[in-house]
């Protein structure tokens, strides 16, 4: 029902930036939370960050805070992540998620269980 369009991934050297978008289709997200994943290979995937849309209150995992940022424009319908003081740990196939948040435990928003939208993923690598 959700379509999930991500762009921004390519090659960066450690210490740089890289701004990550996810264009969604299909509805409104008043009640959802929109998330960004990665995922190594042979690695599970692991969550990176996310929004509640309606209140803008965001998660992000310990490995990325201080150095990622997500955030939502309403108008477009498009979630954002901006990656500053990249490093090759976060080297991975980052992956676009929308579910339904309302009323939610906020940790379940830091799993996949949540998340029903899936985009197609864009890879991310960072070189040293």
């Amino acid at each position: 029902q959700v379509q999930l369009v991500e762009s921004g991934g390519g090659l960066v050297q450690a210490g740089g930036s890289l701004r990550l978008s996810c264009a969604a289709s299909g509805r409104t997200f008043s009640g959802y939370a929109m998330g960004w994943f990665r995922q190594a290979p042979g690695k599970e995937r692991e969550f990176v960050a996310t929004i509640i849309w309606d209140s803008g209150l965001t998660y992000y995992a310990d490995s990325v805070k201080g150095r990622f940022t997500i955030s939502r424009d309403n108008g477009k319908n498009t979630v954002i992540l901006q990656m500053n003081s990249l490093i090759p740990e976060d080297t991975a196939v980052y992956y676009c998620a929308a579910g339904r948040a309302q009323r939610i435990v906020p940790m379940l928003l830091l799993t996949t269980k949540p998340y029903n939208s899936w985009g197609q993923g864009t890879q991310v690598t960072v070189s040293s």
